[in-house]
Parts: structure tokens; sequence; C-alpha cells
């Protein structure tokens, strides 16, 4: 069967997503630095056993915005597939549900696309923000609560009370959060239990990937009031034009009236002390997003649990976890004069 292809052109975000993401920002600046460039993800899917029934796969997909235009999707299979979203957060992704009888050869699925990434910086001036205070609208509210490995209650709360204690101004509260997190732990990924994103064990551990940095610090933001949500994509290496991408990062947005949603980078403040106060109000142009939120439920709902997080395909083998293989690729656009 010939591959099938679907082009995308101005992948753009819908009213639905907007609404689900919360409130929209104030302006911000979006005449900063900007990448554009062609990535490239790569599921690997094994060959299964003509006794199996049922496979089922998830791959992610980036989206549009303000701050990222996607162009240009290409989506090679060898088999059908439905693009669909999920419920609560509006993450796009594939879906794929193959017998395993037509699994008997390793297949790939490839997607690629052109982006634009451009800086997302918000002015963070001296104006009194604890006066202009109003409601959290209803649309935030999911950013104020619980997740599975971010609990509120308990250590988290005392941790975020104990940092913000005698602060009034909700952004100054989010900046003595930020500090504690930068200052208190360290991006170390020896060992066992990084990666997990468990705020109480980053908390312990004083240590982890840029998941455990972001889980503590939104659950000590959302513990304090201040809504905020975890996002990822990949990381770009400022100084590569082209390569393998190793991994994702992830990040984290939070958000405080007058200004809206505001950028925090926890994780990349600690591995360059001389940006910290850049990324308390910036995420820079070397990233691509592709979906937000934590515990995950997809449509068509998995039998296992919620995603913890959804940057890697997800596939089910008659109910069970199936084990995707993943490789990320990109390459930047030039022209003459350097970097497009």
């Amino acid at each position: 069967m010939k591959s099938l292809k679907i082009s995308v052109v101005g992948f753009a975000c819908t009213l639905a997503l907007v609404v689900m993401r919360g409130a929209v920002s104030a302006p911000a600046s979006t005449n900063g630095p900007t990448r554009n460039f062609v990535f490239t993800y790569l599921t690997k899917i094994p060959a299964l056993s003509p006794d199996d029934k049922v496979s089922r796969m998830w791959i992610p997909l980036p989206q549009s915005d303000r701050y990222q235009t996607i162009r240009n999707l290409k989506i090679d299979a060898p088999f059908a597939y439905a693009e669909r979203r999920d419920p609560e957060y509006g993450n796009e992704y594939l879906y794929v549900q193959v017998p395993p009888s037509k699994l008997k050869e390793p297949s790939e699925v490839r997607v690629s696309f052109e982006a634009t990434r451009r800086e997302h910086r918000v002015s963070l001036d001296a104006r009194s923000v604890a006066s202009e205070s109003r409601p959290i609208s209803p649309d935030l509210q999911r950013f104020l609560q619980p997740d599975r490995l971010i609990p509120l209650q308990g250590t988290i709360e005392e941790l975020s009370a104990q940092q913000t204690h005698g602060l009034a101004d909700p952004l100054a509260k989010a900046r003595a959060i930020y500090d504690y997190v930068v200052a208190t732990l360290r991006y170390d990924k020896s060992g066992t239990g990084w990666g997990n994103g468990d705020a109480i064990w980053a908390c312990t551990a004083k240590r982890g990937n840029c998941t455990d940095f972001h889980s503590l610090l939104i659950g000590m933001m959302r513990a304090a009031g201040i809504p905020a949500r975890f996002e990822i994509g990949f990381p770009l290496p400022e100084d590569q034009h082209d390569g393998t991408v190793p991994g994702y990062h992830c990040w984290a947005e939070f958000y405080v009236e007058p200004y809206g949603w505001i950028p925090v980078d926890a994780s990349e403040a600690w591995k360059h002390q001389d940006k910290k106060d850049y990324f308390f109000g910036a995420h820079d142009d070397n990233r691509v997003q592709f979906t937000v939120g934590r515990d995950i439920r997809l449509d068509p709902p998995q039998q296992g649990a919620p995603l913890n997080y959804f940057i890697y395909p997800y596939g089910e083998l008659d109910g069970k976890p199936l084990a995707l293989a993943s490789q990320f690729t990109f390459h930047d656009r030039m022209n003459a004069a350097g970097r497009d």
C-alpha cells in the first residue's frame, strides 16, 4: 500500500483550544529573535505477532499559536490514520489503529513540518498587580488544580507558604517561588527517580530534569493561588543548524493580571545563571512546543492510565502498553545571509 500523505498549511489554533488554555495574554513582544526550521518526528513501530488482536497508537502533533507557526505538515504512514484532539487541553495528535496481522514487519510513521518559532517575552514593569487583582476566570481553574504527581496540600502547600510569606503581590510571589526552585534544585539526571515530574520527589531530592523543576514550580504556584501550566516540546541547540534532538524539553507559564500568561523556564535558568532574570518572563526561540498539560486522557481513550505528559508516541497492544521507538531531527532554514 502506498503511503498516505497530508499537507496542512497554516495549522492554526481553534477557538476551543484558546478557551481551554485560559484567558488571552496581555500584549507581549513578538519583535525579538525568530528561528525558522524543519522538524521531523519519526515513530518506529515493531513487528507484531498475528496472534495479537488490536494495536493502537497516538502520536502528538505541534500546533500554531502566537509564538509558533506550523506550516506544510506532512504525514507519511503505510496505513490509515485520523487526526484527533484530547478533550481537556485540546492537544492534537494522530490516532492509528492497525490489525497486528498487517504489522508483520517493522513500520514507520514520519511527521515533518516547517516551523517559525518566535521569542515569547513579557515586559514585567513595576506597576502594582495586587491592586488590579480580580477573581480567577473559570477558564483558568484547571490550572489551579492538582495533578497526580503535583499535589497541592501538605509538603507543597507548606513550602509555597514559607517562600511567599509576607508577600501580597502575586507577581512577587511567583518570583519568590522561581528563585527558590532555581536556587534549591540542581539539574542532575544521574541515578533514578528523575524525569517523572513528581513534585514531592523533586522537593525531597532537590534535583532532576526540566520536568522535575517545573513540576515543583507549578505546584508551589498553584498552592499560592497562581494559575500555572505545563508545556512540553523539543529543544533546538542554539549553536547548531541541524542534527538529531536527543529528547524533550519542558517549561511553564503562570497567569497574573494584568499581564496574562507569563513564560518561565527554571531549568534553563539553572543551566545559564546569567540568564536567570531573562527566563522569568521569557522563552527563547530555540524550541518547538507540542503539547500542554499533565494526566492526559486521549480520544479515543487509552485503556491505560492518563498520560503523565505527552511528547513521545504512546501505543497499546491488546490494551497493554506497546513500546514505540522514536527519533527527532531538525535543520534550520537558511538564506544567503544566514538563518532565516
